[in-house]
């Protein structure tokens, strides 16, 4: 399994794949981070569009085109807000990563890159939500052929060795 993930450090507006993922936001309007960079390479059309879809649930996903995006789709996802571990983060964040999944084999999608859902101004520790993408990428891949590689994009150095430590993990 570990072979069809990769981790890259890397903006993910640049990259050349079927679908990126957005850390988005309730609204879906864009925002910050990397919600705010993937719309603004995607161009005003991304905007439209979203503002057809009606918004997104936490732990939901929804797609749209990529528009001037090398990508030809963005998936949008909406990751849960740290609140100390309490408040069902952990399984909320597992659901965006699986949705978004499901939502691009679903569209055909076989090629994917994901952001480090929730772990900037949402607060979620970048070392646990790593643990929980690799796993739950890892564990959709193991049972759907369709999607042929995975890549999980860090922004730093610091998401770039949790995340590489939680795919070694894994593969042992």
């Amino acid at each position: 399994m570990p072979d069809r993930i990769q981790i890259v450090q890397a903006d993910i507006t640049t990259l050349a794949v079927d679908a990126i993922v957005n850390a988005a936001n309730n609204a879906l309007l864009g925002g910050g981070g990397v919600d705010g960079a993937i719309h603004r390479a995607a161009g005003p059309e991304l905007l439209e569009e979203c503002r057809t879809l009606g918004g997104c649930d936490t732990g939901d996903a929804k797609i749209t085109g990529g528009y001037n995006l090398p990508a030809n789709h963005v998936i949008h996802t909406v990751g849960p807000v740290w609140h100390g571990g309490d408040a069902n983060e952990d399984a909320l964040l597992a659901s965006a990563y699986r949705r978004s999944l499901e939502v691009a084999a679903a569209n055909g999608v076989r090629t994917l890159a994901f952001p480090a859902i929730s772990t900037g101004v949402y607060g979620f520790p970048v070392d646990r939500a790593a643990r929980i993408a690799v796993r739950e990428v890892a564990s959709y891949l193991e049972g759907h052929a369709e999607i042929d590689r995975v890549q999980l994009v860090c922004f730093g150095e610091q998401a770039l060795g949790e995340f590489t430590m939680a795919l070694t993990e894994i593969a042992d």
